[in-house]
């Protein structure tokens, strides 16, 4: 159990739901904040009705011998704001931003943040992974990640799907068994 309750990782619950919010004056914006600030901006960002992505994990840590869960952000400092430019400003001036930066293809940012959202919900044990390794591009053809596209990539002795946010050239990975991708 939670220390805290859940926060809204996600604002509007739609955002990346077959992408239905599209606006010519929107823009995905991948936002850097202050060290440990993920959560609270997001909060801020709420509060101000800018729609918003956070990717948050469950983590299991010890703390004077007692087992506790907490949900931390899957990129550390890192948080998706799906807005225009004055939403970019608004975002700036609540003074827990370090550096934002615009990505320049949306359709591609909405399809890898839809990718790492299928992942968290799907409740597999996920690993985050740093800079990017060239590999196969797969898509799985069977079971609860039917669907995803992502890279194949050798960790300790196991086959991972990668699924990467290319921006920011780091991502997420899941074990999988061959049988269950296909190349594209």
């Amino acid at each position: 159990m939670p220390i805290l309750a859940a926060e809204t990782s996600v604002y509007p619950s739609n955002l990346l739901d077959d992408f239905t919010i599209q606006s010519s004056d929107r823009r995905w914006w991948a936002v850097y904040t202050r060290s440990r600030m993920e959560k609270s901006l997001a909060r801020q960002l709420l509060a101000m009705d800018v729609p918003y992505y956070l990717p948050l994990i469950p983590k299991t840590m010890r703390i004077c011998g007692r087992a506790v869960k907490s949900l931390l952000p899957l990129f550390g400092g890192y948080l998706f704001v799906y807005g225009t430019e004055e939403e970019r400003i608004q975002t700036f001036a609540t003074n827990r931003v370090s550096q934002i930066w615009s990505t320049p293809r949306v359709e591609q940012m909405t399809q890898d943040l839809q990718s790492v959202r299928a992942l968290i919900e799907s409740g597999v044990p996920l690993t985050p992974e740093g800079r990017l390794q060239p590999g196969q591009r797969v898509r799985v053809k069977s079971g609860l990640l039917m669907g995803l596209e992502g890279v194949v990539v050798s960790r300790r002795g196991e086959d991972r799907l990668l699924v990467a946010v290319h921006f920011l050239q780091q991502g997420v990975s899941v074990q999988i068994n061959d049988y269950q991708v296909e190349a594209i």
